[in-house]
């Protein structure tokens, strides 16, 4: 009985873990494929209730994981990209979107799931082109899937005659509410425990297939999923802002909610699936369950049982998200005053890039990329700080501190950029990509650089009111419109990075080249000033270093430029 029990065990994880990888896979392959349509997608999302639900439903069918799209939009909603009524609509698609995985299963291919992954494999490994690998890519993935599911079928199916599985599962029938709760349980700690609603169901779908396990209880534990995945992004939420922590609570209330109704209503929506399936497949549960153990394994029987959890779980989600959608307004009211607006302001931006997003690479740069337009703002903010203080009276010492802090936000900001985005290049990526995290790499090291000159320039001023060391008029005048053109510079290039825009070219040359001519001519009128006359040496030092900076700045400025455009980056002394 041991080597028995140990044999269906590996056999068991051996197709979960097949199935699972499956799912991977199947995942990235279509990611590659559609990956700029699905970016551009997740860009355009509107207060639209109807599009954001469509977007949620078409991104979680190409990244075959709900909770990995829902803790993408966490993400965004903590980088101040989405709104939080646009999430909410989201994240009601991402539920429909995740029933794709019953529906696939449906499909009567469990026996040619292996031939399926072969074929694919062999096309994946001599194809040259991209597109080709990452269609076969996905192929293969379909093929582990259905390969995975026979494994796991195969391993349970002794399981409906063990006595031991059999006493174990009568606490799990769901033959009453309590049994039905039990169930929904059941699925809520699986889920979480593989970390995939999707490995819920297919497990479900080989107990159910085999007989090991009655239909309605398969449908508690589907039910049970819905929640499981709620816990996964809970914790993505930890720490977030409280836009995504609002975001997190609409994926657990949706899901709750629903699946609450649901299990009170599955004693009186077993009658209806059981009339569907029958005027489908000519039977129904009722008479798969009443069978003797060798008819209830028949290929017609197992597509029935996966077509009615099919049927179900997509019919449950749907009906949930058609009863939510109208109610969208109080929702977010609700949600608003479940977690009120703090009472300091919130530094808008992700305090961790989550790991999981590195299954959705492409997902992964978006949501990477909402960092870095946090760092630009937080240029943008700097300098406009640095003026305030530089040339409008005594120095505030809170906002000192408050340039000083944004600053080693910043360099920790692209510490965690360029740890993420090289977990996200190191796996099977798209070219259009791997070239976005290169151009991210490349904008937030610039951001980064452009931070410590500001704060050297701000140190520089404080310097000078330290030593009690005056500039002259001209000179103040001088060096204050060159911060601000440098404030309009940095502003002009961070919008058109957010918004997707390419910079007005002759704008970023125009004032490029007026900045560096300036600082020239303020160089060279300053040496023939020190020839002509005398000057504090500490004064000229610091005067000359602010034109230094002044100029570097610059140079990073045009070095996002020339990221955002795609030419070479210009080296910066």
């Amino acid at each position: 009985m041991f080597d028995d029990l140990l044999k269906m065990l590996l056999q068991v994880v051996g197709g979960l873990g097949i199935f699972m990888l499956g799912m991977k896979f199947m995942s990235e392959g279509m990611q590659a494929v559609a990956g700029n349509a699905l970016r551009r997608m997740i860009s355009l999302v509107t207060g639209n209730r109807l599009l954001a639900t469509g977007t949620g439903t078409a991104v979680t069918l190409l990244v075959q994981s709900s909770t990995v799209a829902t803790v993408i939009v966490v993400g965004l909603v903590n980088a101040g990209l989405m709104q939080l009524k646009q999430a909410v609509g989201v994240i009601m698609g991402t539920n429909i979107g995740t029933t794709i995985t019953g529906w696939v299963l449906v499909l009567k291919l469990g026996q040619y799931g292996l031939p399926l992954l072969g074929l694919a494999a062999l096309v994946y490994i001599f194809a040259r082109r991209d597109r080709i690998r990452f269609i076969a890519m996905a192929l293969m993935g379909l093929g582990m899937i259905f390969f995975g599911l026979e494994l796991m079928k195969d391993g349970v199916y002794d399981l409906r005659e063990a006595e031991w599985f059999q006493q174990a599962f009568k606490l799990f029938a769901a033959d009453n509410y309590f049994g039905i709760f039990l169930c929904v349980i059941l699925g809520c700690v699986l889920t979480f425990m593989v970390q995939s609603s999707s490995a819920t169901l297919g497990i479900t779908i080989s107990l159910a297939s085999t007989g090991a396990i009655p239909f309605d209880t398969a449908l508690a534990v589907v039910l049970g999923s819905n929640v499981g995945t709620t816990i996964t992004v809970m914790i993505a939420a930890i720490g977030a802002n409280t836009s995504a922590r609002r975001t997190a609570y609409a994926h657990v209330i949706f899901n709750l909610v629903g699946a609450l109704w649901m299990a009170i209503l599955l004693p009186l929506y077993l009658p209806l699936i059981q009339v569907i399936l029958e005027a489908m497949y000519g039977m129904g549960p009722a008479e798969a369950a009443a069978a003797d153990p060798g008819d209830s394994r028949d290929l017609r029987t197992e597509a029935m049982i996966t077509a009615g959890i099919a049927i179900t779980h997509t019919t449950f989600n749907v009906v949930n998200t058609i009863l939510f959608l109208p109610f969208l307004a109080p929702f977010v009211r609700l949600l608003i005053w479940l977690a009120p607006d703090p009472r300091t302001k919130e530094v808008s931006r992700l305090r961790h890039l989550d790991a999981r997003a590195v299954d959705a690479p492409v997902l992964g740069v978006e949501q990477s990329r909402g960092e870095v337009v946090q760092m630009g703002r937080g240029v943008v903010k700097m300098a406009e700080w640095t003026k305030t203080l530089a040339f409008n009276g005594p120095p505030d010492e809170k906002l000192v501190q408050k340039t000083y802090n944004r600053e080693q936000i910043l360099d920790n900001m692209e510490r965690e950029i360029v740890a993420f985005l090289t977990d996200v290049l190191d796996g099977t990526v798209p070219h259009s990509v791997a070239e976005e995290g290169r151009q991210q790499l490349r904008i937030a090291h610039e951001y980064e650089s452009s931070s410590d000159l500001l704060s050297t320039v701000l140190k520089n001023y404080l310097r000078l009111r330290e030593r009690k060391l005056e500039l002259s008029a001209e000179q103040r005048r001088n060096l204050e419109e060159v911060h601000e053109k440098l404030i309009r510079y940095l502003r002009h290039v961070s919008d058109a990075y957010e918004n997707r825009r390419r910079p007005d070219d002759k704008w970023v040359l125009g004032i490029n080249g007026e900045i560096k001519d300036r600082i020239k001519h303020l160089r060279e009128e300053h040496i023939n000033q020190l020839v002509d006359s005398s000057m504090d040496p500490g004064l000229s030092m610091i005067y000359t270093s602010l034109l230094t900076d002044y100029r570097r700045i610059t140079a990073h400025a045009r070095n996002v430029y020339d990221a955002i455009v795609g030419t070479k980056a210009r080296p910066v002394d």
